[in-house]
């Protein structure tokens, strides 16, 4: 909870270009195990053989998304001579631990990246560009590869740092049976449209949205969700990006609070959403318990076996009728680390993963995204009549209506745990002002930013 996920989901902001508009070919599109090796200016020879000696490549993962090890899995099934040691743990905990692990002599090869700048900046992070050249990466859509560059201490520029393991996008879950009984026959056009379904859904004993709040603040989707509609998504993308005189307090950002501490109120999210971690949220909703759920399309294959014809999605409905659709997209970003012992492997498995049959077929199946790569690959077709199926054509719509950014969770390396949770906790919990809540967000990202 996919840079949010987030982890919790990733997850994780410029608006982009379609992002989506890439797949399944029957082979790799570069035989990634050709001999491409490449110099660059600065004289560092990558190689893209990944040869016949024994290797080990430590991970270190997002606990609950099982992506990353089913690829390593398959990877080692087609590379006999290649082994995973994977290390997992919760999105907050790889927020903390990163730069401490990167830095030390046991750093691991490839890993979950929470956020760039600051291991960019601490010379944690491995610079991808000559691999960018010897794999021909070129040939990905520009945008797919952009919030995965930093340049002068800002993303969206510079040399690329990252790739993804799947390409996410958010937007609502609901239950269908739930939906019927409220009177929805159709996803919701407008924002206010969407805010008269959860009224009717109060009033009828059901639980409007059910959405989880401890640990990381994932009422924060809901609340850029709204951010995204209420003002220029163009001023959400240069706060993440940390462009000179760019602030998270903005009228946009003040009306999506006073929307989320109106729904609080309203009982529209559990009342102890700040007691539910993103697990239990999961199984209440599979249980029945919520008409709505604001999560990311990494879940689609999990509702599809635990309630199977009964889950539907939409992307959050613009302010007006008509409007762009504009969401939370972006990789399961992975990198490289700066004493990786093996970095022309961990680059040859991250190749491996957008370009191999098999591995994009994995991206969808097991992580319900977009596996991102060559244009001119086509995305792996999903089942008919699954909420998958709707979550890949939600992340085309998405793409042809050039309305992705990326999560406000990945402003800075400590936003998220150290702001924007802990505020959302004391606002659903009526201990925080709307207006508090986004000077202390913005109070604390310049705070991050001055160090």
């Amino acid at each position: 909870m996919t840079e949010l996920l987030t982890r919790f989901p990733r997850r994780r902001m410029a608006v982009l270009a379609p992002l989506l508009a890439v797949g399944l070919a029957a082979t790799a599109c570069s035989a990634p195990g050709a001999d491409r090796s490449s110099t660059t200016g600065s004289d560092a020879v990558v190689k893209t053989d990944l040869g016949t000696e024994p290797i080990t490549l430590e991970m270190y993962a997002e606990t609950g998304f099982p992506l990353a090890k089913a690829l390593a899995d398959e990877f080692s099934k087609q590379h006999s001579n290649v082994k995973f040691t994977i290390r997992e743990d919760q999105f907050t905990v790889i927020v903390e631990n990163a730069p401490r692990v990167m830095a030390s002599d046991n750093s691991p090869d490839i890993i979950r990246l929470p956020t760039m700048v600051d291991l960019v900046k601490d010379d944690l992070l491995k610079n991808l560009d000559p691999y960018f050249t010897a794999y021909g990466w070129d040939r990905f859509p520009a945008s797919q590869l952009m919030q995965l560059r930093v340049g002068e201490n800002t993303r969206g520029t510079g040399s690329l740092y990252g790739m993804g393991l799947g390409y996410s996008v958010t937007g609502v879950f609901y239950n269908k049976k739930l939906a019927a009984q409220v009177g929805m026959t159709q996803p919701p056009a407008t924002v206010a449209e969407f805010e008269q379904l959860l009224a009717k859904a109060k009033t009828s004993g059901v639980q409007p949205i059910m959405q989880f709040n401890k640990n990381t603040a994932g009422i924060n989707f809901p609340h850029q969700a709204l951010q995204n509609q209420f003002g220029d998504p163009t001023q959400v993308a240069d706060w993440i990006f940390q462009k000179p005189g760019a602030t998270f307090d903005t009228p946009a950002a003040l009306k999506a609070t006073q929307t989320i501490q109106k729904w609080a109120q309203a009982g529209y999210f559990p009342k102890d959403a700040n007691a539910l971690d993103y697990a239990a949220m999961v199984g209440e909703f599979q249980k029945g318990n919520g008409l709505f759920m604001f999560n990311g399309d990494w879940e689609s294959a999990n509702l599809d076996k635990s309630m199977p014809g009964n889950v539907g999605f939409f992307l959050f409905p613009a302010e007006t009728a008509g409007g762009k659709h504009v969401a939370m997209s972006a990789p399961n970003t992975f990198g490289v680390s700066a004493k990786a012992k093996n970095p022309d492997a961990a680059a040859y498995f991250l190749n491996w993963a957008h370009t191999n049959a098999k591995a994009r077929e994995i991206a969808v199946s097991v992580g319900g995204s977009s596996p991102g790569g060559p244009s001119d690959l086509p995305v792996p077709t999903a089942a008919p009549n699954t909420v998958l199926a709707e979550t890949l054509k939600a992340s085309q719509q998405l793409g042809a209506e050039n309305g992705a950014v990326d999560f406000t969770a990945n402003a800075t390396g400590g936003i998220f745990a150290a702001a924007i949770t802990p505020e959302m906790q004391k606002l659903v919990a009526g201990q925080q002002t709307p207006e508090g809540y986004v000077k202390a967000v913005q109070a604390e990202y310049a705070k991050e930013l001055s160090r």
